[in-house]
């Protein structure tokens, strides 16, 4: 599956979650989705968890994830001390 067609499965709707991203405009957020894969879940475990989810949705969710994180640049603060 392109990259395309991957990332059109993340939806926003102002009425859901209040427009956080959600998978193909179901009530399961990408944010829910990475969080359950970060604690250790596998992803056999959400497709158990959710029936209807594919696992072309949670490649969805890692790509959308690591879209988003690619255009992360983090400035460094500089401080001065005066005495």
């Amino acid at each position: 599956m392109q990259e395309q067609e991957l990332l059109n499965r993340i939806t926003f709707n102002p009425a859901i979650f209040g427009g956080k991203p959600i998978i193909r405009g179901r009530r399961l957020a990408v944010e829910h989705v990475l969080g359950m894969l970060a604690a250790g879940d596998t992803p056999d475990d959400l497709l158990q968890a959710y029936r209807w989810l594919t696992k072309e949705d949670i490649q969805a969710c890692l790509l959308y994830a690591h879209k988003l994180v690619a255009q992360e640049r983090i400035e460094p603060l500089q401080l001065s001390l005066a005495a």
